[in-house]
């Protein structure tokens, strides 16, 4: 196998990111239904602690390698002209790196206070 197989990178990124953000979920709402925050302070204490706050990290980082795969390989496959898929992977590249952004700051106020 090559080292410049890009394809099968970006097959595997999609599929280890698809199963973080699944088992993720499945562990969000088992915590949920087992044990409702009762108000913004539970909610706060609750994404407080680090290996909540480590899990929901790395789920914002895989969610947006798995937009950012998606949205490249879908707009790799259908826009040909150069000049323009160019430009419409650098405008979601720059919406994705303010998600990031957003999520980062949301994060860290929240453990913060």
């Amino acid at each position: 196998m090559s080292r410049h197989a890009t394809g099968l990178r970006a097959w595997f990124l999609q599929r280890a990111t698809a199963i973080y953000l699944l088992l993720f979920i499945i562990y969000v709402l088992q915590h949920m239904i087992a044990n409702p925050p009762q108000d913004y302070h539970a909610w706060q204490g609750w994404i407080a602690q680090p290996l909540v706050g480590l899990g929901i990290l790395l789920f914002f980082t895989s969610l947006l390698l798995h937009a950012w795969v998606g949205f490249r390989d879908v707009l790799i496959d259908y826009i040909h002209p150069t000049a323009i898929r160019v430009t419409v992977l650098t405008l979601v590249g720059f919406v994705l790196a303010g998600c990031a952004i957003w999520v980062l700051q949301i994060i860290f106020t929240a453990t913060a206070a």
